[in-house]
C-alpha cells in the first residue's frame, strides 16, 4: 500500500506549461514588473560604472605623472594647458583625437627620483632601471638608460601646479563615485521594495487561491491528503514559488545584463586581454551542468523528506494525547528520528554539493585573475597596457563570475519552483467533488422534511456503506438512529449535508433533491454538533458566534444561557472573552458540548443534527443538555445518532441501521414489543434494568 505520508516526484527540471501557468498569476502586475526590470538596469550601470570610474582615474590622473606632455608658446596650445615657466604643458593623451600634426612639437615628461621631482625635456619612454643625475643645480642633466636629457628639478610647489588639474579631476571623480554609489543604492532599494511587493502580492493571491480550493473540496479529499501534506502545500510550497517571482524572473535579468555589459567593456578596453579572459567560461559551463544535475537529484529528495516530517508532525502532535495515554513517547520518537536523520543525511548532500561547487568556482575564478595578472601584468609593464585597465579587468573579472554562480543558483531555485507549483497546480486542478449544479437553488429557509428514497453510498465507490435505504422524516419531527458500530449512521448525517454524494437514489428536503440546492444555503440551514467538538484559538464569543459579525454578544448570551452554558462561562475569570487554546484544550468535554450547543442555537439551523452529542458528556453535564436539547428541538426538526438508548427514548421516530440496511422503523415501546433488533440493543445495553422491569411483569 502506498504511504499516505509519501510525496510524488517532480519528472522535469523545467516545464513550460507550468510555467506559463506561473507566468499567468504576475500578469496583473506587469507595470510593477517592467518597473523593476527598468530600475534593474540602472542598477546595472551603477554597478559597471564604478571600476571604470576607478579605471580612469589610475589611468587618467594618478599614473598620468609619467605621460609625455606637448610644450607650447602661451596662448597657441588647442586645449588649455598648464602654465609653467612661460610654457605651456598639454599631456599626449588630451591631444590624441584632434586632427594636428605634433611631429615637430617639444616634448617634455615629469620623472620622479629619490624623492624629487624633474621636468624633463624629451619623451621618457624606457623604463627608469638606469638613471643618474650630474648635478643639483636648477639646471640639471639627466641620464636615464644611456641617454642624456636636459631637466628643470621641480619645488613642491610647482609640481603641485602640475598635479593641480589631476587632484581637481580626482575630486571631481570621487563626487561621482560617491553618487553612483547613492543613486545605486536608491535605485536598487526601490528596485528591491517593488519587485518583493509584486512578489509578495503574487503569493499572496496564490495563497487565498489554494486555501479557498481546499475549502470547497468534499470530505472524501480530505481522507486522502493528510493535514501535514495541505499545510506543505499553502506554506512551504507558495514561499518557494516566491523565491522563484523575486530572485529568479526579475533578478535573471541582472545577471544577464551583468553579464552582456562586463563583456562589452572588457572587450572595448583590450579586445586580447577579453579573450584572454574568457578562456575560463568553458570550465564554469562544465561545473554548473555538473552541478545542476547532481542538486536537482537531491533536490527531489529534500522536498519529499521535508513533506513527510511535516505530516508526520502533525499527525504526532494531534494525536499526542494517545500517545501519553500508551506511553508511546518513546516509539514515536524512534519514528520520527528515523524520518528527521533521512532528511539530514540528504540535506548533508545538498551541502557537500554546494561545498564542492563554490570552491570549485573560486579556484577557476582565480585561475582566470592569475592569468589576467601573468599576461596583462607583463603588458602593463612595458607600457602596452595601462594599469588602470589591468585594475578594472581584475575587478570585473571578479564581477563576471557573480552572475554565473547566481544563474547556477537560481536554476536550483527554478528547480524548487517547478517542483512546488506542480504540486500547488494539482491541488488546484482537483475539481470538486461536490458541485453546485447551475443555477442551483438558493433556499433561505425549510419546513424540515427529509426523505431517503432508495440510497445507496460508497465511499470508494466499491463497498456499499448504505444499501437502497428509505425512510421520511416529517417536519418537526425528532428522529434518532441507532444500530452497532458501522452500520452507517453517521453516513446518512454526512449525506444529508452533502458532504459526500451517493450514488444512487435520491435525498430530499422539502420535496426538493438536494443535488438542486446550493450546497452553502443547505449547510446554513443545518445545524451539527458532533461527538468531538472543534474549537478554534481565540475567545468563548467568537468560537460560538463563528465570526459572523451579524451575531451580536447578547444573542450570544442568550443561545449560551438557553442551553445552560452560561452556567460555567460566567464563573470564567474573563467570561465570554476568555481565550480558548487550540481545539479547546483548556475547556472540558462537556463545556465544549454546551459551547456546541450554544454555536448550534445561535445560527437558528430548520434541521438539528447531534451525531454522538451526549456520548462523552459526564452525569451532571448530560442533565443540563437533556434540558437544553428539549429547548433546542423546539420548532424544528432533529436528527439524532446515540449509542446511549436513554437519551432518544423519547423520539417521535427510531431507525434501527443494520449493516447499511434499515431493519425496524418505530417509537421506543413499539420497537421494544416487536422484539427485533432494538429489542436486543436495548436489552445488552440495560441488561440489569431490564431483567427487573421483566421479573415485576
Amino acid at each position: 500500500m502506498e504511504n499516505i505520508h509519501e510525496e510524488e516526484q517532480l519528472n522535469k527540471a523545467y516545464d513550460s506549461k507550468l510555467m506559463k501557468r506561473l507566468l499567468s498569476y504576475a500578469k496583473p502586475y506587469w507595470k510593477l514588473l517592467t518597473i523593476s526590470i527598468i530600475l534593474l538596469i540602472f542598477v546595472t550601470l551603477t554597478d559597471l560604472a564604478r571600476p571604470y570610474i576607478i579605471k580612469i582615474a589610475i589611468d587618467n590622473h594618478i599614473s598620468a605623472i609619467n605621460e609625455p606632455m606637448y610644450v607650447y608658446d602661451l596662448n597657441e596650445s588647442p586645449v588649455d594647458g598648464i602654465e609653467f615657466d612661460g610654457k605651456e604643458y598639454v599631456r599626449k593623451s588630451r591631444l590624441e583625437d584632434i586632427d594636428n600634426s605634433f611631429n615637430n612639437i617639444q616634448l617634455s615628461t615629469l620623472i620622479k627620483y629619490k624623492n624629487k621631482y624633474y621636468l624633463v625635456n624629451g619623451n621618457i619612454t624606457d623604463d627608469f632601471n638606469d638613471i643618474s643625475i650630474t648635478n643639483n643645480d636648477i639646471n640639471t642633466n639627466i641620464i636615464i638608460n644611456n641617454n642624456t636629457y636636459s631637466a628643470t628639478r621641480l619645488t613642491d610647489e610647482e609640481y603641485s601646479q602640475f598635479r593641480e588639474e589631476d587632484v581637481s579631476n580626482l575630486n571631481k571623480l570621487a563626487l561621482i563615485y560617491l553618487s553612483i554609489i547613492f543613486i545605486g543604492f536608491v535605485f536598487n532599494y526601490t528596485q528591491t521594495y517593488i519587485l518583493n511587493y509584486a512578489g509578495k502580492k503574487i503569493i499572496y493571491n496564490i495563497r487565498e487561491e489554494v486555501f479557498t480550493h481546499i475549502q470547497k473540496m468534499s470530505l472524501t479529499f480530505f481522507d486522502n491528503n493528510p493535514v501535514g501534506r495541505l499545510v506543505t502545500r499553502v506554506a512551504n510550497d507558495t514561499e518557494k514559488l516566491n523565491e522563484m517571482y523575486t530572485e529568479v524572473l526579475i533578478s535573471f535579468f541582472k545577471d544577464v545584463f551583468m553579464l552582456i555589459g562586463i563583456i562589452i567593456i572588457m572587450l572595448q578596453m583590450n579586445l586580447k586581454l577579453a579573450l584572454m579572459s574568457f578562456t575560463v567560461i568553458p570550465f564554469i559551463v562544465i561545473a554548473s551542468i555538473i552541478f545542476r544535475i547532481q542538486i536537482r537529484k537531491v533536490y527531489r529528495l529534500i522536498r519529499v523528506k521535508l513533506a513527510k516530517i511535516n505530516s508526520t508532525l502533525n499527525e504526532n502532535i494531534t494525536g499526542m494525547q494517545t500517545v501519553h495515554i500508551f506511553a508511546k513517547e518513546n516509539k514515536k520518537f524512534r519514528e520520527f528520528d528515523n524520518i528527521n536523520k533521512s532528511y539530514f543525511n540528504t540535506t548533508k548532500k545538498e551541502v557537500k554539493i554546494f561545498a564542492l561547487f563554490r570552491p570549485s568556482i573560486e579556484i577557476i575564478r582565480s585561475l582566470g585573475i592569475a592569468l589576467i595578472i601573468y599576461y596583462g601584468g607583463g603588458r602593463t609593464i612595458s607600457g602596452a597596457i595601462e594599469f588602470g585597465v589591468l585594475y578594472a579587468f581584475i575587478n570585473y573579472l571578479q564581477r563576471f563570475f557573480q552572475p554565473i554562480m547566481e544563474l547556477t543558483q537560481k536554476f536550483n531555485i527554478l528547480q524548487s519552483a517547478m517542483a512546488s507549483s506542480e504540486r500547488i497546480f494539482q491541488i488546484l486542478d482537483k475539481t470538486e467533488d461536490i458541485k453546485n449544479i447551475k443555477n442551483a437553488k438558493n433556499l433561505k429557509k425549510f419546513n424540515g422534511k427529509i426523505e431517503f428514497k432508495n440510497v445507496w453510498f460508497a465511499y470508494d465507490n466499491k463497498n456499499w456503506v448504505l444499501k437502497n435505504v428509505s425512510f421520511t422524516i416529517n417536519p418537526g419531527e425528532s428522529i434518532a438512529f441507532v444500530g452497532a458500530t458501522g452500520a452507517g449512521k453517521s453516513s446518512i448525517i454526512n449525506l444529508i449535508n452533502r458532504f459526500y454524494d451517493i450514488q444512487k437514489g435520491k435525498i430530499l428536503i422539502d420535496g426538493i433533491d438536494i443535488k438542486t440546492i446550493d450546497k452553502y444555503s443547505l449547510r446554513k440551514r443545518i445545524g451539527i454538533v458532533l461527538q468531538d467538538v472543534f474549537l478554534f484559538t481565540g475567545d468563548i464569543k467568537e468560537n460560538i458566534r463563528l465570526n459572523k459579525e451579524n451575531i451580536s454578544l447578547n444573542d450570544i448570551k442568550y443561545a449560551a444561557k438557553h442551553v445552560n452554558a452560561d452556567n460555567f462561562i460566567e464563573k470564567l475569570p474573563k467570561k465570554y472573552d476568555e481565550p480558548v487554546m487550540e481545539r479547546g484544550s483548556t475547556l472540558s468535554s462537556g463545556q465544549r458540548q454546551l459551547l456546541a450547543f450554544a454555536r448550534a442555537l445561535v445560527y437558528d439551523p430548520d434541521i438539528l443534527v447531534l451525531d454522538e452529542a451526549t456520548s462523552n458528556i459526564d452525569t451532571e453535564t448530560e442533565v443540563l443538555i437533556q434540558d437544553a436539547l428539549l429547548k433546542l428541538i423546539k420548532g424544528r426538526t432533529s436528527i439524532a445518532v446515540a449509542h446511549r438508548l436513554s437519551t432518544i427514548q423519547h423520539s417521535d421516530k427510531i431507525i434501527v441501521l443494520h449493516k447499511g440496511e434499515v431493519k425496524e422503523i418505530g417509537t421506543h415501546q413499539e420497537l421494544l414489543d416487536k422484539e427485533g433488533i432494538y429489542y436486543d440493543l436495548y436489552r445488552l445495553q440495560y441488561k440489569e434494568n431490564f431483567d427487573i422491569e421483566n421479573s415485576k411483569l
